[in-house]
Formats: C-alpha cells, structure tokens, sequence
C-alpha cells in the first residue's frame, strides 16, 4: 500500500473532493476538503473518510491513519 493508492480510494469514493495523503508502509495521514463535510459533527467526518478504506484497515495493509477534514470554507479560512 502506497499514499497514492490511498489517496486514490478516498478521492474514488468521495467525489469532487480535494485528497492529499502522505506516509507510508501502513501509517498515512490524510487530509480531505469537501462539501460534504458541511452540517457534519467532527466525528460523523472521520466515519465518512474512514468507511471510504475500511477494508485495507480490516486487512491490516492499514494500520493506522490520522483524518482531517474540513469544508473548501474552513480550508480557505485557514489560510491553507
């Protein structure tokens, strides 16, 4: 498993979001920008992002990762 692999399923299977993913081996952290975040509670986001590589996590090729996400609102008044 490979961030681009990773960054590849969470980008597949939310659509139009904006996914960076960086680690390696069985480590990644993962950040994603989308609307679909908007009216989400901090917890409903991160079972979103995660049930998008829940199988590699079952599998064990990922062991473990750390989520962010924000809406392209939130994400701009960071100034990222």
């Amino acid at each position: 498993m490979d961030a681009k692999t990773v960054e590849a399923m969470v980008r597949d299977a939310l659509e139009g979001a904006t996914v960076s993913v960086e680690g390696s081996g069985a480590n990644y952290d993962i950040t994603v920008i989308s609307e679909v975040f908007a009216d989400l509670r901090p917890v409903r986001r991160q079972q979103t992002v995660y049930a998008t590589i829940n199988e590699t996590i079952a599998s064990g090729a990922i062991h473990a990762v750390n989520i962010r996400t924000f809406t392209p609102a939130e994400w701009e008044a960071q100034g990222a």
